[in-house]
């Protein structure tokens, strides 16, 4: 039913601006597209659940939920920057989580505050620390714990 409901609000919101263009295809499709060409969709608009489901798929695209930013922009410039990924408990306090998608999340929202300036260099030196084998942590193949990834981080930004 509410499947049904959003539809409908898309439908009606599509007539009003003929200028946007508007599909409709199924959550499977839209992974299938995803994977084989994610440059063909700007902006996708869709139920919660739907939403985390092709996250998680686009995570597992670019090396997981670790490395994956979010950012939600509400009206008048409202706005919340987070990981993708939860808390992971399984690893609380070991030293071993990969903090780059809260660290491109905050980037984020430099950029979204007009410092894009600080948050460009920030996201430079975050992946320059990626790019370095030494200073991955294990969720990328490497052998860095989340204070030397973060080390590294820093040294890049100096």
């Amino acid at each position: 039913m509410s499947d049904g409901l959003f539809l409908q609000c898309c439908r009606e919101a599509a007539e009003k601006f003929p200028e946007v263009q508007f599909d409709e295809m199924y959550l499977d499709t839209v992974c299938l597209h995803m994977v084989q060409d994610p440059k063909k969709y700007d902006v996708l608009v869709m139920p919660n659940l739907y939403g985390d489901i092709l996250s998680d798929l686009c995570a597992g695209l670019i090396g997981g939920l670790g490395v994956t930013p979010s950012g939600n922009i509400g009206e008048n410039g409202a706005a919340i920057f987070e990981s993708v990924h939860g808390t992971a408990p399984d690893i609380a306090g070991q030293d071993k989580a990969n903090p780059t998608a809260l660290l491109l999340s905050a980037c984020m929202m430099l950029k979204h505050m007009g410092l894009g300036t600080y948050g460009s260099k920030i996201e430079k030196a975050a992946f320059e620390a990626i790019k370095n084998k030494e200073t991955r942590t294990a969720d990328l193949g490497g052998k860095a714990t989340c204070s030397q990834f973060t080390d590294a981080v820093c040294r890049y930004v100096d």
